[in-house]
């Protein structure tokens, strides 16, 4: 079975096998109660199409660097998610990104020069393989609507992330992103948390905007999703107490939100 191509493989994906009706014929998908490659992530991608029910529950930011992305924050320190236990169960309530509902599967290329995308999966999931139970990802041949299903939530991703791009694109055209820093007084300490490593929309440039400019920002929908990043921003004092809570207090309070790898 040939791999997909390995190098610069996303967050979670240990490898990529392209899905085959020959080498995979007796397949199934079956549901899994927890997610462990999730339960030591704190900053997990997100498109721009989940931005109004995500920042309900989650934080989100713009990771640092030339080339910022999207992020939901499930934490503020790395290798910590409040929203999980050390099994990757739920703990409560929260927004799942669609990046984590999507795994194992992604779109690939099998060729770096070629243009089709692939069906692909992750072989070392749990969920995916020859099992009693679960959904059968082929019948004579052919693929179910299971797998019909599958292919259709990640052509929808996909698309969902180009919007993403193009959105980074003009905000960055926009000059409107700016060092982030976030400031939280702990009871008892003389001295806050202080967090930086990420972006976040400059309020003030925003409300500086020229006519034309903010005329076109409403129309194309930008607006909506700016204000929806900055009301999010004030769930990050409620993901600190959470931490808090759980015995996960930070030692060096510092946010990191390296871009996650490109995808194939």
């Amino acid at each position: 079975m040939a791999s997909a191509p390995a190098q610069s493989l996303p967050i979670f994906y240990n490898d990529l096998l392209p899905l085959s009706t020959i080498d995979h014929a007796d397949y199934s998908v079956r549901s899994v109660e927890a997610a462990p490659h999730l339960a030591t992530q704190h900053a997990v991608p997100l498109t721009i199409d989940e931005f109004a029910a995500a920042q309900r529950m989650l934080p989100i930011i713009f990771s640092a660097g030339n080339d910022p992305v999207p992020l939901a924050l499930m934490g503020l320190n790395e290798g910590v998610n409040v929203f999980l236990d050390e099994n990757g169960g739920l703990t409560g309530p929260t927004y799942i990104p669609a990046y984590v509902r999507r795994y194992p599967w992604m779109l690939a290329k099998l060729r770096p020069d070629g243009e089709e995308l692939s069906l692909c999966f992750d072989p070392t999931t749990p969920s995916v393989g020859v099992f009693d139970e679960g959904n059968k990802l082929f019948d004579d041949g052919k693929p179910t609507e299971v797998t019909a299903n599958i292919l259709k939530f990640c052509e929808d991703f996909e698309q969902a992330a180009a919007r993403t791009g193009q959105f980074m694109k003009d905000l960055k055209e926009l000059d409107l992103l700016m060092d982030g820093e976030v400031a939280i007084q702990a009871p008892g300490l003389e001295q806050p948390f202080t967090y930086r490593g990420f972006r976040m929309v400059n309020e003030e440039k925003l409300r500086d905007l020229r006519g034309d400019q903010l005329r076109k920002i409403n129309q194309n929908g930008m607006l909506p999703l700016l204000f929806a990043h900055l009301f999010s921003l004030q769930l990050i004092r409620e993901i600190f107490e959470r931490q808090v809570q759980l015995g996960k207090g930070p030692i060096a309070p510092i946010v990191s939100t390296e871009p996650a790898p490109a995808e194939a």
